[in-house]
Protein backbone atom coordinates (compact mmCIF):
# COMPACT_ATOMS: atom_id res chain seq x y z
CA UNK A 1 0.00 0.00 0.00
CA UNK A 2 1.37 3.42 -0.98
CA UNK A 3 1.08 6.44 1.32
CA UNK A 4 1.78 10.11 0.61
CA UNK A 5 1.23 13.51 2.19
CA UNK A 6 -1.09 16.01 0.52
CA UNK A 7 -1.73 19.40 2.13
CA UNK A 8 -0.41 18.02 5.40
CA UNK A 9 -2.75 15.00 5.41
CA UNK A 10 -1.47 11.44 5.05
CA UNK A 11 -3.34 9.67 2.25
CA UNK A 12 -3.51 6.26 0.59
CA UNK A 13 -5.66 4.34 -1.92
CA UNK A 14 -8.14 1.50 -1.41
CA UNK A 15 -8.32 -1.68 -3.51
CA UNK A 16 -10.24 0.19 -6.22
CA UNK A 17 -7.75 3.05 -6.37
CA UNK A 18 -9.92 5.53 -4.46
CA UNK A 19 -7.85 8.11 -2.54
CA UNK A 20 -8.52 8.02 1.21
CA UNK A 21 -7.48 10.01 4.26
CA UNK A 22 -5.20 7.93 6.48
CA UNK A 23 -6.94 9.35 9.55
CA UNK A 24 -9.95 6.99 9.19
CA UNK A 25 -8.30 3.99 7.55
CA UNK A 26 -9.01 0.79 9.50
CA UNK A 27 -11.43 2.34 11.98
CA UNK A 28 -14.71 0.57 12.77
CA UNK A 29 -18.11 2.27 12.70
CA UNK A 30 -21.44 0.88 13.91
CA UNK A 31 -24.39 2.44 12.10
CA UNK A 32 -28.01 1.83 13.10
CA UNK A 33 -30.77 2.44 10.58
CA UNK A 34 -28.23 1.51 7.91
CA UNK A 35 -30.68 -0.09 5.47
CA UNK A 36 -31.68 3.15 3.76
CA UNK A 37 -31.44 6.94 3.72
CA UNK A 38 -28.85 8.71 5.83
CA UNK A 39 -27.62 5.51 7.47
CA UNK A 40 -26.98 3.83 4.13
CA UNK A 41 -25.32 6.92 2.65
CA UNK A 42 -23.09 7.32 5.69
CA UNK A 43 -22.06 3.67 5.61
CA UNK A 44 -21.05 3.92 1.95
CA UNK A 45 -19.24 7.22 2.51
CA UNK A 46 -17.23 6.03 5.50
CA UNK A 47 -16.43 2.70 3.86
CA UNK A 48 -15.00 4.62 0.90
CA UNK A 49 -12.52 6.16 3.36
CA UNK A 50 -11.32 2.80 4.64
CA UNK A 51 -13.69 2.51 7.61
CA UNK A 52 -14.99 -0.98 8.38
CA UNK A 53 -18.74 -0.53 8.78
CA UNK A 54 -21.18 -2.60 10.83
CA UNK A 55 -24.64 -2.28 9.30
CA UNK A 56 -27.57 -2.55 11.71
CA UNK A 57 -31.30 -2.47 10.92
CA UNK A 58 -34.31 -4.80 10.84
CA UNK A 59 -34.49 -5.29 7.04
CA UNK A 60 -31.87 -7.94 6.39
CA UNK A 61 -32.31 -7.92 2.61
CA UNK A 62 -31.64 -4.19 2.46
CA UNK A 63 -28.60 -4.53 4.71
CA UNK A 64 -27.17 -7.22 2.46
CA UNK A 65 -27.67 -4.95 -0.56
CA UNK A 66 -25.72 -2.14 1.12
CA UNK A 67 -23.01 -4.62 2.11
CA UNK A 68 -22.65 -5.83 -1.49
CA UNK A 69 -22.33 -2.25 -2.73
CA UNK A 70 -19.64 -1.45 -0.19
CA UNK A 71 -17.69 -4.61 -0.99
CA UNK A 72 -17.96 -3.99 -4.75
CA UNK A 73 -16.23 -0.66 -4.15
CA UNK A 74 -13.40 -2.22 -2.16
CA UNK A 75 -14.78 -1.66 1.34
CA UNK A 76 -15.52 -3.99 4.25
CA UNK A 77 -18.91 -4.41 5.94
CA UNK A 78 -20.69 -6.64 8.43
CA UNK A 79 -24.48 -7.02 8.68
CA UNK A 80 -26.08 -7.44 12.11
CA UNK A 81 -29.91 -7.48 12.05
CA UNK A 82 -30.98 -5.23 14.94
CA UNK A 83 -34.17 -3.77 16.37
CA UNK A 84 -32.96 -0.76 18.40
CA UNK A 85 -36.02 -0.95 20.65
CA UNK A 86 -34.63 -4.26 21.98
CA UNK A 87 -31.85 -3.62 24.45
CA UNK A 88 -30.57 -7.18 24.14
CA UNK A 89 -30.25 -6.85 20.38
CA UNK A 90 -28.31 -3.59 20.66
CA UNK A 91 -25.95 -5.22 23.15
CA UNK A 92 -25.52 -8.15 20.74
CA UNK A 93 -24.75 -5.68 17.94
CA UNK A 94 -21.84 -4.24 19.92
CA UNK A 95 -20.65 -7.68 21.02
CA UNK A 96 -20.59 -8.98 17.43
CA UNK A 97 -18.68 -5.90 16.32
CA UNK A 98 -15.93 -6.54 18.86
CA UNK A 99 -15.90 -10.26 18.09
CA UNK A 100 -15.45 -9.55 14.38
CA UNK A 101 -13.14 -6.54 14.41
CA UNK A 102 -11.71 -6.42 17.93
CA UNK A 103 -12.83 -2.84 18.48
CA UNK A 104 -15.22 -0.07 17.51
CA UNK A 105 -14.34 3.59 17.01
CA UNK A 106 -17.64 5.20 15.98
CA UNK A 107 -21.25 4.60 16.97
CA UNK A 108 -23.80 6.40 14.81
CA UNK A 109 -27.20 6.21 16.54
CA UNK A 110 -29.12 6.95 13.38
CA UNK A 111 -32.26 4.77 13.52
CA UNK A 112 -35.43 6.82 13.86
CA UNK A 113 -39.06 7.14 12.85
CA UNK A 114 -41.34 10.11 12.15
CA UNK A 115 -45.07 9.21 12.25
CA UNK A 116 -46.20 12.82 12.54
CA UNK A 117 -49.77 13.60 13.54
CA UNK A 118 -51.84 16.27 15.22
CA UNK A 119 -52.16 15.68 18.95
CA UNK A 120 -55.97 15.84 18.76
CA UNK A 121 -55.90 12.55 16.84
CA UNK A 122 -54.63 10.76 19.95
CA UNK A 123 -52.40 8.30 18.09
CA UNK A 124 -50.88 7.06 21.35
CA UNK A 125 -49.46 3.84 19.91
CA UNK A 126 -47.44 5.93 17.45
CA UNK A 127 -46.27 8.22 20.24
CA UNK A 128 -44.99 5.26 22.24
CA UNK A 129 -43.23 3.73 19.25
CA UNK A 130 -41.57 7.05 18.42
CA UNK A 131 -40.24 7.32 21.98
CA UNK A 132 -39.04 3.71 21.91
CA UNK A 133 -37.08 4.12 18.67
CA UNK A 134 -35.91 7.73 18.84
CA UNK A 135 -35.00 7.97 22.53
CA UNK A 136 -34.64 4.47 23.96
CA UNK A 137 -32.81 3.26 20.86
CA UNK A 138 -30.21 6.00 21.34
CA UNK A 139 -29.88 5.26 25.06
CA UNK A 140 -29.47 1.53 24.44
CA UNK A 141 -26.69 2.28 21.98
CA UNK A 142 -24.90 4.54 24.44
CA UNK A 143 -25.28 2.02 27.26
CA UNK A 144 -23.84 -0.80 25.14
CA UNK A 145 -20.84 1.07 23.73
CA UNK A 146 -19.79 3.54 26.43
CA UNK A 147 -18.05 1.10 28.82
CA UNK A 148 -15.94 -0.18 25.93
CA UNK A 149 -15.07 3.32 24.71
CA UNK A 150 -14.07 4.31 28.26
CA UNK A 151 -11.92 1.18 28.56
CA UNK A 152 -10.10 1.73 25.27
CA UNK A 153 -9.86 5.51 25.95
CA UNK A 154 -11.22 6.40 22.52
CA UNK A 155 -14.50 6.49 20.66
CA UNK A 156 -16.94 8.81 18.94
CA UNK A 157 -20.71 8.70 19.60
CA UNK A 158 -22.85 10.42 16.97
CA UNK A 159 -26.55 10.87 17.73
CA UNK A 160 -29.18 11.76 15.16
CA UNK A 161 -31.40 14.63 16.22
CA UNK A 162 -33.08 17.07 13.82
CA UNK A 163 -33.88 20.71 13.28
CA UNK A 164 -36.99 19.48 15.12
CA UNK A 165 -34.74 19.19 18.16
CA UNK A 166 -34.34 22.98 18.09
CA UNK A 167 -37.64 24.25 16.70
CA UNK A 168 -41.21 23.12 17.38
CA UNK A 169 -43.75 22.62 14.60
CA UNK A 170 -47.54 21.94 14.70
CA UNK A 171 -48.24 18.24 14.26
CA UNK A 172 -44.72 17.31 15.33
CA UNK A 173 -45.08 17.46 19.11
CA UNK A 174 -43.96 13.94 19.99
CA UNK A 175 -41.29 13.82 17.29
CA UNK A 176 -40.03 17.24 18.44
CA UNK A 177 -39.97 15.96 22.01
CA UNK A 178 -37.82 12.96 21.10
CA UNK A 179 -35.37 15.05 19.12
CA UNK A 180 -35.10 17.67 21.86
CA UNK A 181 -34.33 14.75 24.18
CA UNK A 182 -31.59 13.41 21.91
CA UNK A 183 -30.01 16.85 21.77
CA UNK A 184 -30.11 17.20 25.57
CA UNK A 185 -28.75 13.68 26.11
CA UNK A 186 -25.92 14.37 23.67
CA UNK A 187 -24.95 17.68 25.26
CA UNK A 188 -24.95 16.25 28.76
CA UNK A 189 -22.96 13.19 27.69
CA UNK A 190 -20.40 15.37 25.92
CA UNK A 191 -19.94 17.42 29.10
CA UNK A 192 -19.56 14.26 31.19
CA UNK A 193 -16.90 12.91 28.84
CA UNK A 194 -14.98 16.15 28.31
CA UNK A 195 -12.31 15.08 30.79
CA UNK A 196 -12.05 11.56 29.37
CA UNK A 197 -9.17 11.16 26.90
CA UNK A 198 -10.12 10.34 23.33
CA UNK A 199 -13.93 10.39 23.66
CA UNK A 200 -16.18 12.59 21.52
CA UNK A 201 -19.92 13.21 21.16
CA UNK A 202 -21.60 14.85 18.17
CA UNK A 203 -25.27 15.55 17.50
CA UNK A 204 -26.46 15.83 13.87
CA UNK A 205 -29.49 18.03 13.16
CA UNK A 206 -30.77 17.82 9.59
CA UNK A 207 -33.58 19.84 8.12
CA UNK A 208 -35.75 18.30 5.41
CA UNK A 209 -34.02 15.32 3.76
CA UNK A 210 -35.25 12.95 1.05
CA UNK A 211 -35.65 9.73 3.05
CA UNK A 212 -38.32 7.14 3.87
CA UNK A 213 -39.31 8.92 7.10
CA UNK A 214 -42.42 10.67 5.69
CA UNK A 215 -43.80 7.27 4.67
CA UNK A 216 -44.53 6.69 8.34
CA UNK A 217 -47.12 9.49 8.45
CA UNK A 218 -50.56 7.89 8.75
CA UNK A 219 -52.56 10.96 9.82
CA UNK A 220 -54.27 11.90 6.54
CA UNK A 221 -54.88 15.49 7.62
CA UNK A 222 -51.23 15.97 8.45
CA UNK A 223 -50.18 14.31 5.20
CA UNK A 224 -51.78 17.19 3.32
CA UNK A 225 -49.97 19.69 5.54
CA UNK A 226 -46.66 17.93 4.88
CA UNK A 227 -47.26 17.89 1.13
CA UNK A 228 -47.79 21.65 1.16
CA UNK A 229 -44.60 22.13 3.16
CA UNK A 230 -42.59 19.83 0.87
CA UNK A 231 -43.66 21.81 -2.19
CA UNK A 232 -41.94 24.94 -0.87
CA UNK A 233 -38.34 23.74 -0.96
CA UNK A 234 -35.77 21.38 -2.42
CA UNK A 235 -35.01 18.66 0.11
CA UNK A 236 -31.45 17.70 1.00
CA UNK A 237 -30.15 14.30 -0.11
CA UNK A 238 -28.84 11.65 2.32
CA UNK A 239 -25.34 12.15 0.89
CA UNK A 240 -25.41 15.75 2.12
CA UNK A 241 -25.76 14.54 5.71
CA UNK A 242 -23.22 11.76 5.17
CA UNK A 243 -20.68 14.42 4.21
CA UNK A 244 -21.40 16.26 7.47
CA UNK A 245 -20.81 13.09 9.45
CA UNK A 246 -17.59 12.41 7.55
CA UNK A 247 -16.45 15.93 8.46
CA UNK A 248 -17.16 15.32 12.16
CA UNK A 249 -15.34 11.96 12.39
CA UNK A 250 -12.34 12.97 10.30
CA UNK A 251 -11.17 15.79 12.56
CA UNK A 252 -7.99 15.66 14.61
CA UNK A 253 -8.13 14.07 18.05
CA UNK A 254 -8.09 17.50 19.70
CA UNK A 255 -11.29 18.55 17.87
CA UNK A 256 -14.84 17.69 18.98
CA UNK A 257 -17.55 18.83 16.56
CA UNK A 258 -20.38 19.30 19.06
CA UNK A 259 -23.34 19.99 16.74
CA UNK A 260 -24.01 20.13 13.02
CA UNK A 261 -27.23 21.78 11.81
CA UNK A 262 -27.71 21.19 8.08
CA UNK A 263 -30.67 22.83 6.32
CA UNK A 264 -32.03 23.12 2.79
CA UNK A 265 -31.24 26.60 1.53
CA UNK A 266 -34.93 27.55 1.29
CA UNK A 267 -35.98 26.12 4.67
CA UNK A 268 -36.30 29.26 6.73
CA UNK A 269 -37.49 27.71 9.99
Amino acid sequence: MIFWVEWGVLKTKNKKGKIMSQRLLGKVAIITGASSGIGEATAVRLASEGVKVVLAARRVDRLEKVKRQIESEGGEALCVPTDVTRRDQVETLVQKTYQSFGRADILFNNAGIMPLSFMKKGRVDEWEKTIDVNIKGVLYGIAAILPRFLSQKSGHIINMSSVGGRRVYPGCAVYNGTKFAVRAISQSLRMELASEPGLKVTVIEPGAVTTELPEGIQDQEFKETFKSFAATLTFLEPNDIAESIFYAVSQADRVNVEEILVMPREQGN
